[in-house]
Protein backbone atom coordinates (compact mmCIF):
# COMPACT_ATOMS: atom_id res chain seq x y z
CA UNK A 1 0.00 0.00 0.00
CA UNK A 2 1.22 3.35 -1.01
CA UNK A 3 0.15 5.38 2.27
CA UNK A 4 -1.38 4.97 5.62
CA UNK A 5 -5.33 4.61 6.47
CA UNK A 6 -6.53 6.66 9.30
CA UNK A 7 -9.64 6.25 10.98
CA UNK A 8 -11.83 8.97 11.39
CA UNK A 9 -15.59 9.09 13.16
CA UNK A 10 -18.17 11.12 10.64
CA UNK A 11 -20.28 12.93 13.75
CA UNK A 12 -24.05 12.37 13.96
CA UNK A 13 -26.51 15.20 12.32
CA UNK A 14 -29.91 14.84 13.34
CA UNK A 15 -30.90 17.84 10.59
CA UNK A 16 -29.81 15.66 7.48
CA UNK A 17 -32.12 15.14 5.07
CA UNK A 18 -31.71 11.38 5.19
CA UNK A 19 -33.18 7.94 6.11
CA UNK A 20 -32.37 7.67 10.05
CA UNK A 21 -29.42 4.74 9.16
CA UNK A 22 -27.45 7.35 7.38
CA UNK A 23 -27.75 10.31 10.46
CA UNK A 24 -25.79 8.15 12.64
CA UNK A 25 -22.07 8.24 13.95
CA UNK A 26 -20.01 5.91 11.93
CA UNK A 27 -16.15 5.44 11.46
CA UNK A 28 -14.78 5.37 8.00
CA UNK A 29 -10.93 4.91 6.95
CA UNK A 30 -9.65 7.62 4.60
CA UNK A 31 -6.56 6.73 2.68
CA UNK A 32 -3.37 9.30 3.07
CA UNK A 33 -0.79 8.52 0.13
CA UNK A 34 2.87 8.36 0.76
CA UNK A 35 5.02 11.85 -0.42
CA UNK A 36 5.54 11.59 -4.21
CA UNK A 37 8.63 13.86 -4.76
CA UNK A 38 11.91 12.14 -4.44
CA UNK A 39 10.44 8.73 -4.71
CA UNK A 40 12.04 5.85 -6.60
CA UNK A 41 10.11 3.21 -8.55
CA UNK A 42 12.10 -0.41 -9.47
CA UNK A 43 10.11 -1.13 -12.37
CA UNK A 44 11.18 -4.56 -14.83
CA UNK A 45 12.85 -3.95 -18.11
CA UNK A 46 9.60 -5.10 -19.33
CA UNK A 47 7.69 -2.29 -17.80
CA UNK A 48 10.21 -0.06 -19.13
CA UNK A 49 10.42 -1.31 -22.82
CA UNK A 50 6.66 -0.47 -22.89
CA UNK A 51 7.34 3.13 -21.58
CA UNK A 52 9.99 3.30 -23.99
CA UNK A 53 7.93 2.39 -26.99
CA UNK A 54 5.23 4.73 -25.96
CA UNK A 55 7.59 7.99 -25.65
CA UNK A 56 8.51 7.16 -28.85
CA UNK A 57 5.16 6.99 -30.25
CA UNK A 58 4.81 10.53 -28.75
CA UNK A 59 7.94 11.82 -29.95
CA UNK A 60 6.66 10.77 -33.61
CA UNK A 61 3.99 12.58 -33.38
CA UNK A 62 5.40 15.65 -32.20
CA UNK A 63 8.11 15.33 -34.83
CA UNK A 64 5.84 16.33 -37.79
CA UNK A 65 4.88 19.67 -35.47
CA UNK A 66 5.70 22.68 -37.92
CA UNK A 67 3.60 26.71 -37.48
CA UNK A 68 1.75 25.41 -40.40
CA UNK A 69 -0.15 22.81 -38.42
CA UNK A 70 -0.81 24.40 -35.38
CA UNK A 71 -4.23 24.65 -35.81
CA UNK A 72 -3.80 20.73 -35.66
CA UNK A 73 -2.70 20.77 -32.49
CA UNK A 74 -6.04 22.93 -31.49
CA UNK A 75 -7.61 20.03 -32.61
CA UNK A 76 -6.10 17.17 -30.64
CA UNK A 77 -6.28 20.09 -27.29
CA UNK A 78 -10.00 20.29 -27.93
CA UNK A 79 -10.52 15.60 -28.76
CA UNK A 80 -8.75 15.01 -25.68
CA UNK A 81 -10.72 18.16 -23.50
CA UNK A 82 -14.10 16.26 -24.74
CA UNK A 83 -12.82 12.93 -23.78
CA UNK A 84 -11.54 13.87 -20.65
CA UNK A 85 -14.83 15.06 -20.03
CA UNK A 86 -16.72 12.35 -21.48
CA UNK A 87 -14.64 9.92 -18.77
CA UNK A 88 -17.17 11.86 -15.84
CA UNK A 89 -19.94 11.12 -17.63
CA UNK A 90 -20.41 14.61 -19.83
CA UNK A 91 -21.63 13.13 -22.63
CA UNK A 92 -21.42 16.31 -25.44
CA UNK A 93 -21.13 15.24 -29.29
CA UNK A 94 -18.26 16.81 -31.23
CA UNK A 95 -20.90 17.72 -34.05
CA UNK A 96 -23.07 19.06 -30.73
CA UNK A 97 -19.88 21.00 -29.57
CA UNK A 98 -18.30 22.48 -32.45
CA UNK A 99 -21.53 24.44 -33.60
CA UNK A 100 -22.33 25.60 -29.81
CA UNK A 101 -18.74 26.93 -30.07
CA UNK A 102 -19.58 28.69 -33.28
CA UNK A 103 -23.17 30.43 -31.65
CA UNK A 104 -20.94 31.26 -28.73
CA UNK A 105 -18.79 33.14 -30.52
CA UNK A 106 -21.70 35.32 -31.82
CA UNK A 107 -22.99 36.22 -29.16
CA UNK A 108 -25.57 32.79 -28.71
CA UNK A 109 -26.56 30.54 -25.80
CA UNK A 110 -25.51 26.88 -25.36
CA UNK A 111 -26.62 23.93 -22.86
CA UNK A 112 -25.38 24.18 -19.22
CA UNK A 113 -23.39 20.76 -20.07
CA UNK A 114 -22.09 22.03 -23.53
CA UNK A 115 -20.55 25.35 -22.16
CA UNK A 116 -19.15 22.82 -18.94
CA UNK A 117 -17.24 20.71 -21.94
CA UNK A 118 -15.90 23.96 -23.12
CA UNK A 119 -14.86 25.23 -19.62
CA UNK A 120 -12.52 21.77 -19.64
CA UNK A 121 -11.19 23.27 -22.70
CA UNK A 122 -9.87 26.65 -21.89
CA UNK A 123 -8.68 24.28 -18.55
CA UNK A 124 -6.22 22.61 -21.03
CA UNK A 125 -5.10 25.35 -22.86
CA UNK A 126 -4.39 27.16 -19.90
CA UNK A 127 -1.98 23.65 -18.60
CA UNK A 128 -0.40 23.51 -21.24
CA UNK A 129 0.05 26.60 -22.69
CA UNK A 130 0.89 28.50 -19.13
CA UNK A 131 1.26 26.23 -16.16
CA UNK A 132 3.42 23.93 -18.93
CA UNK A 133 5.87 26.73 -19.53
CA UNK A 134 6.07 28.45 -15.83
CA UNK A 135 9.53 28.63 -14.29
CA UNK A 136 8.43 25.99 -11.16
CA UNK A 137 5.06 24.59 -10.70
CA UNK A 138 3.22 25.56 -6.91
CA UNK A 139 -0.29 25.57 -6.04
CA UNK A 140 -1.41 28.45 -7.54
CA UNK A 141 -1.12 26.75 -11.01
CA UNK A 142 -3.04 23.57 -9.95
CA UNK A 143 -5.78 26.16 -8.94
CA UNK A 144 -6.20 28.49 -11.32
CA UNK A 145 -6.50 25.15 -13.72
CA UNK A 146 -9.39 24.29 -11.51
CA UNK A 147 -11.12 27.81 -11.08
CA UNK A 148 -10.93 27.77 -15.33
CA UNK A 149 -12.60 24.30 -15.52
CA UNK A 150 -15.07 24.63 -13.53
CA UNK A 151 -16.26 28.66 -14.25
CA UNK A 152 -18.70 27.48 -16.09
CA UNK A 153 -19.72 24.26 -14.45
CA UNK A 154 -23.63 24.14 -11.83
CA UNK A 155 -20.73 23.73 -9.17
CA UNK A 156 -19.01 26.78 -9.99
CA UNK A 157 -19.12 27.97 -6.77
CA UNK A 158 -15.87 26.04 -5.87
CA UNK A 159 -13.57 26.87 -8.86
CA UNK A 160 -10.09 27.07 -7.30
CA UNK A 161 -10.87 26.15 -3.84
CA UNK A 162 -9.16 23.51 -1.93
CA UNK A 163 -12.26 21.63 -0.28
CA UNK A 164 -12.40 21.81 2.97
CA UNK A 165 -14.67 18.85 3.80
CA UNK A 166 -13.78 15.17 3.34
CA UNK A 167 -15.17 13.60 0.26
CA UNK A 168 -15.15 9.76 -1.11
CA UNK A 169 -15.71 7.81 -4.09
CA UNK A 170 -18.80 5.17 -3.75
CA UNK A 171 -20.80 4.35 -1.17
CA UNK A 172 -24.20 6.80 -0.42
CA UNK A 173 -24.51 10.65 -0.50
CA UNK A 174 -24.92 10.96 2.64
CA UNK A 175 -20.96 9.89 4.60
CA UNK A 176 -17.96 8.02 3.39
CA UNK A 177 -18.71 5.20 6.01
CA UNK A 178 -18.86 1.98 3.22
CA UNK A 179 -17.08 4.06 0.42
CA UNK A 180 -15.27 2.57 -1.92
CA UNK A 181 -12.29 5.36 -1.86
CA UNK A 182 -12.27 7.70 0.95
CA UNK A 183 -9.32 10.37 -0.03
CA UNK A 184 -7.07 12.35 2.56
CA UNK A 185 -8.80 14.55 5.21
CA UNK A 186 -9.01 18.02 4.47
CA UNK A 187 -5.94 18.80 6.65
CA UNK A 188 -3.69 16.53 4.51
CA UNK A 189 -4.78 18.12 1.32
CA UNK A 190 -2.28 21.14 1.20
CA UNK A 191 0.78 19.24 2.26
CA UNK A 192 0.53 16.64 -0.03
CA UNK A 193 -0.13 19.09 -3.11
CA UNK A 194 3.15 21.12 -2.45
CA UNK A 195 4.74 17.75 -2.30
CA UNK A 196 3.11 16.86 -5.60
CA UNK A 197 4.56 20.24 -7.38
CA UNK A 198 7.46 19.67 -6.21
CA UNK A 199 7.51 16.35 -7.79
CA UNK A 200 6.21 17.50 -10.89
CA UNK A 201 9.48 19.69 -11.01
CA UNK A 202 11.33 16.87 -11.01
CA UNK A 203 13.59 15.00 -14.26
CA UNK A 204 14.55 11.63 -12.52
CA UNK A 205 11.58 9.66 -13.76
CA UNK A 206 10.87 8.86 -17.27
CA UNK A 207 8.79 11.83 -18.26
CA UNK A 208 5.64 9.05 -18.95
CA UNK A 209 6.19 7.41 -15.57
CA UNK A 210 6.45 10.98 -13.75
CA UNK A 211 3.30 11.72 -15.71
CA UNK A 212 1.12 8.68 -14.82
CA UNK A 213 2.71 9.00 -11.35
CA UNK A 214 1.34 12.39 -10.85
CA UNK A 215 -1.33 11.93 -11.95
CA UNK A 216 -2.45 9.09 -9.84
CA UNK A 217 -0.83 10.82 -7.02
CA UNK A 218 -3.55 13.66 -7.90
CA UNK A 219 -6.23 11.68 -8.01
CA UNK A 220 -5.78 9.81 -4.76
CA UNK A 221 -5.81 13.29 -3.09
CA UNK A 222 -8.67 14.65 -4.69
CA UNK A 223 -8.57 17.72 -3.39
CA UNK A 224 -11.44 19.61 -4.79
CA UNK A 225 -15.20 19.18 -4.50
CA UNK A 226 -15.99 18.66 -7.48
CA UNK A 227 -14.02 18.58 -10.88
CA UNK A 228 -10.72 16.62 -9.97
CA UNK A 229 -11.08 13.97 -12.86
CA UNK A 230 -10.70 16.67 -15.31
CA UNK A 231 -8.00 18.46 -13.49
CA UNK A 232 -5.84 15.43 -12.82
CA UNK A 233 -6.06 14.68 -16.74
CA UNK A 234 -4.86 17.83 -17.65
CA UNK A 235 -2.05 17.59 -15.38
CA UNK A 236 -0.62 14.41 -17.54
CA UNK A 237 -0.09 17.10 -20.39
CA UNK A 238 1.26 19.78 -18.33
CA UNK A 239 4.40 17.24 -17.67
CA UNK A 240 4.47 15.66 -21.02
CA UNK A 241 4.93 19.28 -22.31
CA UNK A 242 7.79 20.32 -19.45
CA UNK A 243 9.58 17.42 -19.73
CA UNK A 244 9.51 18.19 -23.95
CA UNK A 245 8.06 14.56 -25.00
CA UNK A 246 4.80 16.45 -25.88
CA UNK A 247 6.03 19.77 -27.50
CA UNK A 248 3.68 20.70 -29.90
CA UNK A 249 0.78 17.77 -29.77
CA UNK A 250 -0.82 16.45 -26.88
CA UNK A 251 -1.90 12.96 -27.47
CA UNK A 252 -5.18 12.40 -26.38
CA UNK A 253 -4.75 9.91 -24.22
CA UNK A 254 -8.57 10.48 -22.22
CA UNK A 255 -9.75 9.18 -25.64
CA UNK A 256 -8.51 5.91 -24.78
CA UNK A 257 -8.71 5.78 -21.10
CA UNK A 258 -12.81 6.77 -21.65
CA UNK A 259 -13.53 4.02 -24.09
CA UNK A 260 -12.40 1.70 -20.97
CA UNK A 261 -13.17 3.44 -18.16
CA UNK A 262 -13.48 0.72 -15.58
CA UNK A 263 -9.90 -0.44 -16.39
CA UNK A 264 -8.49 2.94 -15.62
CA UNK A 265 -10.31 3.08 -12.45
CA UNK A 266 -9.10 -0.16 -11.78
CA UNK A 267 -5.28 1.10 -12.86
CA UNK A 268 -6.06 4.12 -10.02
CA UNK A 269 -6.77 1.15 -7.13
CA UNK A 270 -3.57 -0.57 -7.84
CA UNK A 271 -1.27 2.86 -8.03
CA UNK A 272 -2.71 3.19 -4.51
CA UNK A 273 -2.72 -0.60 -3.16
CA UNK A 274 1.18 -0.30 -4.18
CA UNK A 275 1.29 -2.27 -7.68
CA UNK A 276 2.84 1.09 -9.24
CA UNK A 277 4.13 -1.66 -12.37
CA UNK A 278 0.27 -2.59 -12.87
CA UNK A 279 -0.55 1.30 -13.40
CA UNK A 280 2.50 2.61 -15.50
CA UNK A 281 2.23 -0.40 -17.95
CA UNK A 282 -1.60 0.23 -17.67
CA UNK A 283 -0.84 4.30 -18.80
CA UNK A 284 2.04 3.19 -21.13
CA UNK A 285 -0.21 1.20 -23.34
CA UNK A 286 -2.96 3.51 -23.20
CA UNK A 287 -0.54 6.77 -24.04
CA UNK A 288 1.02 4.77 -27.10
CA UNK A 289 -2.12 3.54 -28.47
CA UNK A 290 -3.46 7.42 -27.92
CA UNK A 291 0.04 8.71 -30.02
CA UNK A 292 -0.85 6.65 -32.64
CA UNK A 293 -4.38 7.35 -33.15
CA UNK A 294 -3.63 10.79 -33.18
CA UNK A 295 -1.04 10.51 -35.73
CA UNK A 296 -3.14 8.93 -38.11
CA UNK A 297 -6.12 11.66 -37.51
CA UNK A 298 -3.81 14.01 -38.47
CA UNK A 299 -2.73 12.40 -41.41
CA UNK A 300 -6.40 11.97 -42.35
CA UNK A 301 -6.92 15.60 -42.20
CA UNK A 302 -4.06 16.97 -43.59
CA UNK A 303 -5.29 14.75 -46.81
CA UNK A 304 -8.36 16.34 -46.65
CA UNK A 305 -6.90 19.88 -46.32
CA UNK A 306 -5.41 19.10 -49.56
CA UNK A 307 -8.26 17.96 -50.95
CA UNK A 308 -10.17 21.32 -50.00
CA UNK A 309 -7.15 22.59 -52.04
CA UNK A 310 -7.95 20.78 -55.22
CA UNK A 311 -11.50 21.40 -54.79
CA UNK A 312 -10.80 25.51 -54.57
CA UNK A 313 -8.26 24.94 -56.83
CA UNK A 314 -10.97 23.36 -59.58
CA UNK A 315 -13.46 25.79 -59.05
CA UNK A 316 -12.92 29.74 -58.76
CA UNK A 317 -9.30 29.38 -58.60
CA UNK A 318 -8.19 32.53 -56.70
CA UNK A 319 -4.93 34.22 -56.62
CA UNK A 320 -2.19 32.44 -54.65
CA UNK A 321 -2.96 35.36 -52.22
CA UNK A 322 -6.26 35.45 -51.64
CA UNK A 323 -7.72 34.82 -48.53
CA UNK A 324 -9.78 31.27 -49.43
CA UNK A 325 -6.29 29.55 -49.19
CA UNK A 326 -5.26 30.84 -45.92
CA UNK A 327 -8.92 30.09 -44.42
CA UNK A 328 -8.33 26.53 -45.20
CA UNK A 329 -5.39 26.65 -42.92
CA UNK A 330 -7.10 27.73 -39.78
CA UNK A 331 -10.19 25.22 -40.77
CA UNK A 332 -8.97 22.10 -38.46
CA UNK A 333 -9.05 24.83 -35.51
CA UNK A 334 -12.90 25.56 -36.27
CA UNK A 335 -14.50 23.18 -37.98
CA UNK A 336 -17.74 25.28 -37.68
CA UNK A 337 -16.36 29.19 -38.61
CA UNK A 338 -17.93 32.17 -38.96
CA UNK A 339 -16.96 35.43 -40.95
CA UNK A 340 -15.34 37.13 -37.25
CA UNK A 341 -13.57 34.19 -36.19
CA UNK A 342 -12.49 33.52 -40.01
CA UNK A 343 -11.45 37.43 -39.87
CA UNK A 344 -9.65 37.20 -36.29
CA UNK A 345 -7.92 34.01 -37.05
CA UNK A 346 -6.29 34.59 -40.42
CA UNK A 347 -5.45 38.46 -40.15
CA UNK A 348 -7.34 39.40 -43.28
CA UNK A 349 -9.87 41.89 -43.54
CA UNK A 350 -13.95 41.66 -43.66
CA UNK A 351 -14.89 41.89 -47.25
CA UNK A 352 -11.82 39.77 -48.19
CA UNK A 353 -13.38 37.06 -45.26
CA UNK A 354 -16.46 37.15 -46.82
CA UNK A 355 -15.34 36.33 -50.75
CA UNK A 356 -13.38 33.64 -49.19
CA UNK A 357 -16.49 31.85 -47.18
CA UNK A 358 -18.60 32.56 -50.65
CA UNK A 359 -15.70 30.60 -52.57
CA UNK A 360 -15.39 28.08 -50.51
CA UNK A 361 -18.95 27.64 -50.25
CA UNK A 362 -19.20 27.66 -54.14
CA UNK A 363 -16.44 24.68 -54.64
CA UNK A 364 -18.16 22.54 -51.36
CA UNK A 365 -15.34 23.21 -49.10
CA UNK A 366 -17.59 24.87 -46.59
CA UNK A 367 -21.70 24.09 -45.90
CA UNK A 368 -24.21 26.32 -44.53
CA UNK A 369 -25.19 25.31 -41.13
CA UNK A 370 -27.96 27.42 -41.12
CA UNK A 371 -30.14 29.53 -43.89
CA UNK A 372 -30.18 32.58 -41.30
CA UNK A 373 -28.85 35.91 -43.05
CA UNK A 374 -27.36 36.84 -39.37
CA UNK A 375 -24.65 34.99 -37.32
CA UNK A 376 -23.99 32.46 -40.19
CA UNK A 377 -21.49 29.91 -39.45
CA UNK A 378 -20.34 26.92 -41.81
CA UNK A 379 -18.89 23.23 -42.06
CA UNK A 380 -15.75 21.99 -43.05
CA UNK A 381 -16.81 19.19 -45.48
CA UNK A 382 -15.55 16.17 -43.79
CA UNK A 383 -13.95 17.40 -41.02
CA UNK A 384 -16.38 16.43 -38.05
CA UNK A 385 -17.04 12.72 -39.37
CA UNK A 386 -12.90 12.55 -39.05
CA UNK A 387 -13.68 14.20 -35.36
CA UNK A 388 -15.99 11.55 -34.18
CA UNK A 389 -14.08 8.66 -35.42
CA UNK A 390 -11.05 10.40 -33.19
CA UNK A 391 -13.17 11.04 -30.03
CA UNK A 392 -14.47 7.18 -30.65
CA UNK A 393 -11.02 6.02 -30.84
CA UNK A 394 -11.33 4.51 -34.27
CA UNK A 395 -9.05 4.83 -36.77
CA UNK A 396 -9.32 6.94 -40.00
CA UNK A 397 -11.50 4.80 -42.32
CA UNK A 398 -12.76 2.22 -40.00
Amino acid sequence: MRGTLVTRTWQYDPTLYAPPRYRKACRYEAFVPDPLAGGQFNLPSRVFGIVSDAEQAIMGLNAIARPALEPLARLLLRTESVASSKVEGLQVGIRQLVRAESRIETGGSASPMVREVIGNIDAMKLAVEQAATAASIDLTHLTAIHARLMAKSPTGQVAGRLRKGQNWIGGNDYNPCGADFVPPPPDHVERLLFDLCVAMAEESLPPLVQAAMVHAQFETIHPFDDGNGRTGRALIHVVLRRRGLAASYVPPLSVVLASDRERYIEGLTHFRDGNVESWIERFAIAAARAARLAQAHLGAVTALMERWRRLLAAGDAPRADAAAWVVIGVLPAHPVITAPVAAAATGRAKAAIHLAIQQLEHCGVLVPVSTSKRNRSWEATGLVELLEGLEAGRLPGD
